[in-house]
Order: structure tokens, then sequence, then C-alpha cells
């Protein structure tokens, strides 16, 4: 089973696993659509600062086609690249968008993790996805949260990025992954930054 691709190719249904590989190339080459776009737009922005750590996320939805994500960070800095279809009659077919955020670590307020454990058979507690969220001191770009009924100002939403895997949606590789990122991340929130 595939599907079609930007520039024509056949997408696999099934993505291959980026956890085993170490460095960020490789991960992209293995994993992304678009290895090319996203290690470009991310290099001029790196511009040889070392990758502490990163995490990859791709899938397909019905309506735009493929979503793509690699967030990296630097130590300094969190740089996100984003690679999305374009929603057919939203522009020529096999168009899509490439784009680029940084986020300075110090405007990290908060790391989030929470993992879903199961017990195998034999009682063994055995983790099952994850859920990761680094909450921003900007604020959400939708705008604040209605007033809650009896309150005559509206609640102010901080910006957040979350990140999921699951066992179905990634395998063991990548949770751990995703969490071996999260713990980077927390482990600098809150120290100076280089």
């Amino acid at each position: 089973m595939s599907r079609p691709a930007f520039g024509g190719g056949e997408l696999p249904a099934v993505f291959p696993d980026w956890s085993p590989y170490q460095d960020l190339d490789s991960a992209a080459r293995a994993y992304l659509r678009d290895p090319e776009v996203a290690l470009e737009a991310l290099g001029g922005v790196l511009r040889g600062a070392t990758v502490l750590g990163f995490t990859l996320e791709r899938f397909v939805n019905e309506v735009n086609g493929v979503w793509q994500e690699v967030v990296v960070c630097d130590g300094s800095r969190l740089i996100l690249w984003h690679g999305e279809d374009v929603a057919p009659g939203d522009g020529p077919p096999g168009s899509m968008t490439s784009s680029l955020r940084v986020v300075p670590l110090s405007s990290v307020t908060e790391v989030g993790c929470r993992r879903r454990l199961t017990r195998t058979p034999s009682g063994q507690a055995r983790v099952d996805s994850i859920d990761v969220y680094l909450l921003l001191s900007s604020l959400d770009e939708a705008g604040a949260a209605p007033a809650a009924p009896g309150e005559d100002h509206q609640a102010v939403r901080h910006d957040a990025l979350r990140f999921g895997k699951t066992l179905d949606d990634g395998g063991a590789g990548q949770i751990a992954r995703l969490e071996e990122f999260a713990r980077l991340v927390a482990s600098m929130v809150g120290r100076p930054t280089l």
C-alpha cells in the first residue's frame, strides 16, 4: 500500500523507523519524505552549531497529505521545521509548505512528560505511549481563552509545543527517543544558556 508523494513518487504507508539513527542527517533521510528541504532549512539556522538532540514526526492525513516535523535542540534554541502538503485547490498539484521557527530555550517555562504504562502478562511495566509538552512564555497566536462565567477578563493562554509517540505510531524506539529529547530540554530549562 502506498500514497502519492511530493514530486510524483510513491510514499510507503508505513514509515521507516528513525530511532536507531543518532545523527540528524541520517535520521531525516531515513524517515522524512523531503529530507533535503528540511535539512537545508535547518542548516541555514544551525550554521555549524552542535545538535544535542532532536525528534521527528510524520503522518498522512486525508485532506492535505503528508505532514512532517523536525525539532532540534542545540543548547540555546529549539529549531522547528515543519513541512506540509498544500490542500487540493490551494495551489498547484504537488505543492507543499516549508516553515521554520526558532524558539530560545530561555522561553521554555515548563516541560511535561506523561508516559502510559501497561503490564505485560509477566507483570512487567512497559511504556506504550508518551506525550510531551513544552510550555512557552509567548502567548498562543489563537488568542485568549474565553472568560469563565462570572469573570470580567479573558484567560491568557500560553503557547505550547506538543509531541507524542505510541507503540502503533513510532514504536518503542521512537518513544524512547522522544523521552530522551524531553529530558534533554528539561535539563536545560532555567539554566543559563551559552
